[in-house]
């Protein structure tokens, strides 16, 4: 018998000032069994930086088509493919030719290794962004976690801060490829 998702609803409050973006939205986040908590949150901040009214969660590592999120046009033109995690450069060669934009957010204890050895053949990429999280902050986000989440999120000068009624945790974001 196949493992089930973990499901968690999310009532974030996003305050983009990079953007002028303010909204209040619901999410519904399905934890893939084999997702750890950090890239879950990955997902998380990555759609927070790009948030949008059409900006939709996919399949992710339920399917090996689609990325984590995307933002599509109603005739169904992929206008932005978000990835999450360390991705091979064949994907993202892929992607490229299919989405306008492109956006990876790596994390991880070797995420700065990853980008280290495709740095230079992602450099080639045009309509591709490449940013990182620090791991430890990915760690602390941990602390938010629960089936249920009213989260706050303020995004300002490239370092978003989330916060729960308990604590409050400040992520820099690290642009390796803009």
């Amino acid at each position: 018998m196949a493992l089930k998702p973990t499901i968690y609803k999310v009532n974030l409050s996003i305050s983009d000032m990079d953007r002028n973006y303010y909204n209040d939205v619901q999410l519904t986040i399905a934890q893939h069994p084999s997702e750890n908590n950090e890239r879950m949150m990955a997902r998380l901040l990555a759609y927070s930086l790009n948030a949008h009214d059409d900006l939709a969660f996919t399949r992710g590592l339920s399917s090996i088509d689609e990325p984590e999120l995307w933002l599509k046009t109603l005739d169904d033109q992929i206008l932005q493919w978000i990835e999450v995690g360390q991705p091979e450069p064949d994907r993202l060669k892929k992607a490229n030719t299919i989405a306008r934009e492109v956006c990876v957010y790596s994390f991880g204890k070797s995420a700065n290794t990853w980008w280290q050895l495709n740095e230079e053949v992602l450099g080639g990429f045009k309509g591709l962004k490449v940013s990182q999280f620090p791991y430890e902050c990915m760690l602390e986000l941990n602390e938010l976690i629960q089936r249920t989440m009213d989260l706050s999120v303020s995004i300002t000068e490239n370092t978003l801060y989330i916060s729960s009624a308990e604590r409050t945790v400040e992520v820099p974001v690290t642009n390796l490829k803009i």
